[in-house]
């Protein structure tokens, strides 16, 4: 069950990477491995979404219920797919000395012992390269800042 938390101090408002993550539309155009998402249902701050993730020869579809949690963050709850489970949150907190510190959590198990063997070599890496996907994208859209070191926190967790 490999879990990673991540903060990070970034140059944007809340809201620009509240808009970033909530828009998972978008995700094809820039997040490695996601060929394909589309939001299926909508009700008010909350809707759910079906995500196409590829690799090598692995191609799998899976299901979430996403709330928005406006201009703060968004929840991610696993309704259906490979998983056995998987739970994700982002928080966007503003901070005095300007931009603010972006909360990443993911916890996730596969039900193939396949997957999740291959997924448990290339972890920290997988995880690493799609945060770093979203702090491009960042980049691209509200121009490239250089984030602060202040405060940078990482921790991942694997199960021994």
């Amino acid at each position: 069950m490999p879990t990673h938390a991540e903060q990070r101090h970034l140059p944007y408002r809340p809201e620009q990477l509240y808009e970033l993550v909530a828009g998972v539309e978008r995700y094809p155009e820039f997040l490695p491995w996601c060929k394909a998402s589309r939001i299926t249902r909508r009700e008010g701050d909350v809707f759910w979404a079906d995500l196409v993730i590829a690799f090598k020869v692995f191609r799998e579809r899976f299901t979430s219920k996403v709330t928005l949690i406006p201009k703060t963050g968004v929840d991610v709850e696993y309704i259906n797919g490979p998983f056995r489970y998987l739970n994700n949150h982002w928080r966007f907190l503003s901070v005095p000395e300007g931009g603010c510190i972006v909360d990443f959590y993911v916890d996730f198990e596969f039900r193939s012992k396949m997957l999740q063997s291959l997924i448990g070599l290339l972890f920290d890496q997988a995880v690493h390269r799609m945060v770093a996907a979203f702090e491009t994208r960042a980049d691209q859209l509200y121009g490239k800042g250089k984030a602060a070191d202040d405060g940078l926190e990482t921790a991942v967790h694997s199960p021994s």
